[in-house]
């Protein structure tokens, strides 16, 4: 599994950016049972903004919810993140997780700036 998160970018408060999640390495993108998206401010734990099953069980965080949207698209083995009404809290940088057989994986993270 190799999951590679991309899309972030400076936009003002109110913007949009959609985010995406594509594993280039596994070949079983369905197989991954979990992928989720999480963000992470310095000096704060990462925390967890929003996941999705392969079988489209979904679960928000409570600060994103009815603004942000997770969804998944495994004929492109790909996990997007819409953010919507976005606000200078976002801000962040946003990684992208997912469960396949034991273990989790990481990818990279993208940044995501909101200006006020």
């Amino acid at each position: 599994v190799q999951l590679q998160a991309f899309g972030g970018g400076l936009v003002q408060t109110g913007g949009s950016l959609r985010l995406s999640c594509a594993d280039s390495g596994s070949g079983f993108f369905f197989s991954i049972s979990v992928v989720g998206w999480y963000r992470q401010v310095p000096g704060k734990q990462r925390e967890l903004v929003a996941d999705i099953t392969n079988y489209n069980s979904k679960n928000y965080a409570d600060f994103v919810k009815g603004r942000f949207t997770i969804s998944r698209d495994n004929a492109k083995n790909t996990v997007y993140l819409q953010m919507n009404s976005l606000k200078p809290e976002d801000t962040a940088v946003y990684y992208c997780r997912g469960f396949y057989g034991s273990s989790w994986y990481w990818g990279q993270g993208t940044q995501v700036t909101v200006s006020s």
